[in-house]
């Protein structure tokens, strides 16, 4: 082993070693990254491409030791320090060839930072020293990939840091919620704390604050399962957007995937954001409330062929990184984001997994979303469900137990894949969101997408053996209109992204209900409102798993904004003063939630299939009704402009048992859907469903409130635009 000491300028003689680090051991080529045992820490590094690579101890002032890894195996670099203990900074140096026509950019003036890093600190400088081109020279020609001009990066990049991996979980235990009774909501770590009363000042925008009791108990009343956090792996905000005076708001440009993102942690001490979020984990496991984390394993932060050098790109950028074939100088991008993970090379398909079961094992969180998760799926070009990270997915005995949810799509060529994924994974159901939005906007021909959707979508996932679970439905996320902006707005209004209102969708099917944007006219709002909580009532109602986004409960808006993902400010965090004025709403949402976690009719284990539930019985599991009590006809179902329809829900015909293997009987429900501009008699259907009828909800009603008592045959009217939803009671 070799080591030398430098700063910023000079190279120290040997003679003047700290006696610390005067031992090196050889080490261990597993675990990858650096391991603190309690008595010293172990540093492995994978680079099939490296012909050296250097450990760099960074110290207090900036002082950087060089360690020479001259232990490898397999490829993989390593040492052993016996006296390097956690809060320790460091780094690696890769020598290698800098060859972009053959895919190769290795570059020692980078301190590039550890792909398995558990915690990083400080942050970045952009300008020359994070780059392996001249700057000036590129600026003329962007295709421009000469030799690296090594300008050293250290003090103008993170530092990578040893954590102690030791923590009191005490008795913690995952919730293990099924998907039947789960009840997701999207959530951003510091959008959602950020401006809350009840949170200390100084815990607003972390970890800590997210488990604050203040939105525990907000959660709980919601009755919430599942927290589902945007990303938390450490992030890099874009040169591009600081530049602007803007933020990656949003998180998704991940270059540390092992690590919590430092800036969400309350304390500024190296290494504090591991245990900060360890701790939230365990609180919101004692309120019974599960955490999945929204993880972008599709590309990392380095961008395209004109992005910094931080980690992957000079440590192998080759194996990392899809490479165009017929150019190896550029990257293949179907993410947009400028690269694309090479899940291909077992090096980076071992990163991902590793990643997951180290959030699992030591961070206890529940399940993951996969951000563009058909990017995952590109074995060569095509999407195909049956690839090698599929595979190792479907029988790894850590990850293959916690909840796996797609996102189903990608950019590139044929990447909407909604339905076609694993038995095992549930997706983000984008034709629930698209066809719910559609029908209560009035778009014709809607009518049976809408009952496929309401139902569970059986036609997506029953033919993999998949349950309505598997269908995560929502008509909201963070990515596009909330709630309040899809009632409010035609058209998005992104100006303050400084694209000039050219990103974001521009096919939002959303409806403004008659003026764009904000208005005092009270027969606009009222509808607005009411239109929200049609969509929240479908949502909770509807067959699958539900999932909410935040601040939709209380009306939050972003002012017709899309795409905020930059906006690090009160456009995109959530207003809790709406709290009290549209204290309503948050009531509406409290009632249909519970309405849901109350009646399994509602959350069904298998779908449903229209049949009788005893032999010679007429009334079926599920029934189809028109305003007139009658049951749908074919012709019924061809109506394009039909927009009012009745589904009879049987309580007594639930087949699936209970956990303990005892039946379930449930209430038996009407609900009664009228989206058209006008008023809708409805004729409550003969007695075989029910002799009597009991309102159980009114969404024209602010707090859905209803208090009604009909008999079958009766004659009850339904509002334009609104839902009802009645329990059998005789």
């Amino acid at each position: 082993m070799t080591w030398t000491e430098r700063g910023s300028e000079h190279a120290a003689d040997p003679a003047d070693t700290a006696p610390s680090l005067a031992t090196v051991w050889p080490g261990t080529a597993y675990p990858l990254g650096a391991t603190y045992d309690g008595a010293g820490t172990n540093f492995s590094l994978f680079s099939e491409v490296a012909e050296k690579v250097e450990l760099c101890l960074i110290d207090n002032a900036g002082t950087e030791t060089r360690i020479d890894l001259d232990e490898v195996d397999g490829y993989i670099w390593h040492c052993y320090l016996p006296t390097v203990s956690p809060g320790q900074h460091y780094g690696f140096r890769v020598h290698g060839p800098f060859d972009p026509a053959a895919g190769h950019r290795c570059d020692p003036s980078k301190l590039l930072l550890d792909p398995y890093g558990k915690s990083f600190d400080g942050d970045f400088t952009f300008g020359q020293a994070l780059f392996s081109y001249d700057l000036a020279v590129a600026a003329e020609d962007p295709s421009q990939t000469g030799t690296p001009p090594m300008v050293d990066s250290l003090g103008h990049t993170m530092t990578s840091v040893v954590i102690n991996p030791f923590f009191d979980w005490a008795s913690d235990r995952a919730p293990g919620t099924p998907y039947h009774e789960t009840i997701i909501y999207e959530a951003h770590v510091k959008g959602m704390t950020r401006t809350h009363p009840g949170i200390p000042h100084e815990l607003r925008g972390t970890y800590a604050g997210l488990a604050h009791p203040a939105i525990i108990d907000h959660l709980k009343s919601l009755n919430v399962t599942a927290i589902e956090l945007m990303p938390v792996h450490q992030f890099l905000h874009d040169h591009r957007l600081l530049e602007l005076g803007l933020r990656n708001y949003w998180g998704y440009n991940t270059f540390g995937f092992f690590a919590p993102h430092h800036q969400y942690a309350s304390t500024r001490q190296p290494g504090g954001a591991v245990q900060e979020f360890k701790a939230m984990v365990r609180t919101f496991h004692e309120a019974g409330i599960e955490v999945i984390l929204d993880v972008v394993y599709n590309h990392t932060a380095e961008g395209d062929h004109l992005g910094p050098t931080i980690n992957f790109r000079g440590i192998d950028n080759a194996a990392y990184y899809r490479l165009v074939d017929e150019n190896l100088c550029y990257y293949k991008d179907f993410t947009g984001t400028g690269n694309s993970l090479n899940v291909r090379h077992p090096h980076t398909l071992q990163l991902i997994m590793d990643s997951l079961r180290y959030w699992i094992l030591e961070m206890h969180v529940d399940g993951f979303r996969f951000d563009l998760a058909a990017t995952l799926a590109r074995e060569f070009y095509d999407v195909d469900r049956l690839s090698a990270f599929f595979d190792i997915v479907q029988q790894d005995p850590v990850v293959s137990q916690v909840k796996l949810i797609a996102e189903p799509w990608d950019v590139g060529e044929g990447g909407y894949q909604v339905g076609n994924f694993p038995g095992l994974w549930t997706e983000w159901n984008g034709k629930y969101r698209d066809t719910v939005r559609d029908y209560w906007r009035g778009e014709p021909a809607t009518l049976g997408e809408f009952a496929s959707r309401l139902t569970g979508s059986s036609d997506l996932y029953e033919a993999t053996g998949r349950r309505p679970s598997a269908s995560i439905n929502f008509v909201t996320c963070h990515d596009g209109f909330t709630l309040n902006d899809l009632v409010s707005y035609n058209e998005k209004h992104n100006e303050a992204n400084g694209e000039g209102n050219n990103d974001g969708e521009n096919h939002n099917r959303s409806w403004n209900c008659g003026v764009e944007g904000p208005t005092d006219d009270p027969d606009i709002v009222a509808l607005r409102l009411r239109q929200m909580r049609n969509i929240m009532a479908t949502l909770m109602v509807s067959q699958g798993t539900p999932m909410l986004l935040h601040g939709d409960e209380i009306g939050r808006t972003q002012r017709g904004n899309n795409n905020a993902y930059c906006q690090d400010s009160e456009l995109s965090w959530m207003d809790w003063s709406l709290v009290e004025k549209n204290a309503d709403l948050l009531t509406f949402t409290r009632t249909v939630t519970t309405l849901r976690k109350k009646h399994p009719v509602f959350r069904r284990r298998r779908f449903l299939k229209g049949q009788p539930i005893r032999s010679g019985a007429e009334v079926r599991d599920i029934a189809w009704l028109t305003p007139a009590g009658q049951e749908m006809t074919a012709q019924d179902w061809d109506n394009d402009f039909g927009k009012s329809i009745a589904v009879f829900l049987n309580g007594q015909a639930l087949p699936e048992p209970d956990r303990r293997g005892e039946r379930v009987i449930d209430d038996s429900f009407l609900l009664c859907f009228n989206a058209h501009d006008h008023e809708v008699n409805f004729v409550m259907p003969h007695g075989d469903y029910a002799h009597e009828w009991t309102l159980e909800l009114d969404t024209t009603s602010p707090t859905g409130a209803a208090q009604r008592v009909v008999q079958d045959g009766e004659q009850i009217s339904l509002p334009a635009r609104s839902v009802l939803i009645l329990r059998k009671t005789l």
